[in-house]
This record gives structure tokens, C-alpha cells and sequence, in this order.
């Protein structure tokens, strides 16, 4: 995974009055949620990153690991949650997720399909169905994407995550789910007809 740096600083006035007149600063309210617990919930630590700062984590395709610097305080976190404002779609609330060496984390991980498709060649349209697949694993072993190779991919097929393995990785994404399929189009039933034509 990339690494970005984020500095932040402790809140301490955490009210909804508080939270718009931040945002209105040019800061975004945060939670980091580690190892600390109460009542057998995970305790939210608060504070704020300036906007200029998230923008780079938050708008983009790419998984970060994230090094939170909380008024000289280091965490290496990544990102849990994202909250947007339902109208005008601006950032409204982060949280973060304390990681370490040892911990095994569950991240979506961007897919990246390698190779021209036998299917594309036979006039097939190529359908990503997900974007991303959960995977678990300590952090360091986090790729920023899966790569998929679909060269042997045909027409009408598909490939399902549980015909995927990646070295290192548990794959989270339920078995069943297609992950990239080939269509058949107009184009490409017309060369199959034809073709089994020719060959009658």
C-alpha cells in the first residue's frame, strides 16, 4: 500500500456546533478507533485534519496506509469510514482505524484486470461487476491493487473470487461473487453464426 501523512490535533469541544464551525475552518472532524476499549466497544479517539490534507486520502482510487501525526503524536492507521453531506456531497466526518504490525486488517483492495480477453477478441464487451475485494491480512501485505489475469477469459464466462488466490492474502469477498465477466454483443453472436456457418 502508498503511504500518505496526515497531521491532525486533539478536539476537545465535540458538539454539532463545534463540528460546523471547524468544517467552516477548513477542518474535518476525525475518530481514530484502535486497541482501547470500554464495556467491549472500540473507544473513539477525536480530532481534526485540515481538508487540504485529506483531500489527497479521500478523493482517489488508491488505499493508503495512513501515518496520523496527532499534535506530535505518530499513529499508522488507514481509513474506515467516510461520511458525506447528502446534497452538496462535501466530507463531513473520517474515521480511522489504528493498525499494527501483528494485526491482520480487512481492507477493499482495487481490482486491475491484466491482458486482453480471448471474449474481447471475439467481439465480446468486458463487464467489471466489482470494483474492489475484501481481503485480510497484516497491513505491510497489502497490495494497492489485485491483478487479474483475463487473457483466457471467453465469451459468456466469468471469473467468481473464489477462483482467485493471491499469496498472503484471505480473500473476504463471498465466493459466489463475479468478479468480471464477457458479454456477448450483436457483433460478436453474428461472428459466432457466421462462423459455424462456414464451417457446416
Amino acid at each position: 500500500m502508498k503511504e500518505i501523512k496526515v497531521s491532525g490535533q486533539k478536539r476537545t469541544d465535540l458538539g454539532k456546533k463545534a463540528s460546523k464551525q471547524l468544517r467552516k475552518e477548513g477542518l474535518i472532524p476525525c475518530n481514530l478507533y484502535g486497541e482501547a476499549q470500554q464495556d467491549g466497544k472500540p473507544v473513539a479517539f477525536s480530532f481534526t485534519a485540515p481538508m487540504s490534507e485529506l483531500r489527497k486520502l479521500v478523493y482517489t482510487p488508491h488505499i493508503y496506509v495512513v501515518e496520523l501525526v496527532i499534535d506530535g503524536e505518530r499513529h499508522t492507521a488507514v481509513l474506515k469510514e467516510l461520511q458525506f453531506h447528502p446534497v452538496t456531497d462535501a466530507l463531513l466526518h473520517v474515521d480511522f482505524y489504528e493498525v499494527n504490525d501483528q494485526k491482520p486488517i480487512t481492507i477493499g483492495v482495487p481490482v486491475k484486470l491484466v491482458g486482453l480477453a480471448q471474449g474481447v477478441r471475439d467481439g465480446g464487451r468486458m463487464n467489471l461487476s466489482i470494483r474492489k475485494i475484501n481481503v485480510k491480512a497484516p497491513y505491510q501485505q497489502i497490495p494497492e491493487h489485485l491483478d487479474i489475469n483475463v487473457t483466457e477469459l471467453r465469451l459468456g464466462k466469468s471469473i467468481k473470487v473464489g477462483e482467485l488466490s493471491f499469496e498472503g492474502l484471505e480473500l473476504v469477498t463471498p465466493k459466489e461473487v463475479v468478479v468480471c465477466s464477457i458479454k456477448a454483443t450483436r457483433n460478436s453472436i453474428q461472428a459466432a453464426q457466421a462462423a459455424a456457418a462456414a464451417e457446416a
